[in-house]
């Protein structure tokens, strides 16, 4: 059971009309792709011109060296930065551990206590952690055992990826209590082509299945 209102995070904007349809339905962070073979790739001047008004604006970074990662942030007037290619503690620490969301993939690890004490390793060095599917990357459309993540202890709040729609939010929450969600290829018509309604949807499933507990 959580105690407080859940983190909504959607990925992969590339649209103005699509971050409004986020806004309009009240998710906390928006979501922009610095990856040349993403669908969903942004350049930093078009990510900046997208407005976003309060919700929380997070780069997702792969490849990138620590002085790029700092440079598109302020580029694209980020406010976290998602690591999502094994960047280690100092890296993380470089680019601000308040600053950073990290990406750890569960079916890495044999044992969820690995994970777990991997996870503590990094508390000093991130504000949030991000568990996706699969062994790297992101934005595949794959999904997780939610089953195995619960009652996860981690160090910060945690945020569940991997798949999530509509089709399939309910029995996430159910297996599992993450301290927000992170939804993407779900959400889309297209790669980068948010669907509103499925957007709309995906906002109220999380947001009334909180108000209920």
């Amino acid at each position: 059971m959580t105690d407080k209102r859940q983190l909504i995070k959607i990925c992969g904007i590339t649209r103005q009309q699509d971050a409004d349809v986020c806004l309009a339905a009240g998710v906390d962070m928006t979501g922009f792709i610095f990856h040349e073979s993403s669908p969903r790739n942004i350049q930093p001047g078009a990510a900046a011109a997208i407005e976003t008004g309060t919700a929380l604006r997070v780069g997702v970074f792969v490849r990138q060296e620590q002085q790029q990662v700092l440079e598109i942030m302020r580029r694209a007037k980020l406010d976290l930065a998602q690591l999502c290619g094994d960047q280690d503690r100092a890296f993380c620490r470089a680019v601000g551990a308040a600053r950073v969301i990290r990406v750890f993939w569960p079916e890495r690890y044999k044992m969820r206590a690995a994970l777990e004490d991997e996870l503590s390793d990094y508390e000093q060095s991130m504000s949030y952690v991000l568990l996706d599917a699969g062994l790297s990357g992101g934005g595949h459309g794959r999904t997780q055992d939610f089953g195995l993540l619960t009652g996860l202890d981690s160090p910060v709040p945690w945020l569940l990826a991997g798949g999530l729609g509509v089709d399939n939010l309910a029995r996430a929450m159910g297996q599992c209590t993450p301290s927000g969600f992170d939804l993407n290829s779900g959400l889309e018509s297209a790669p980068g082509v948010k669907d509103a309604e499925l957007v709309r949807r995906a906002v109220a499933l999380i947001r009334n299945a909180g108000n209920e507990q």
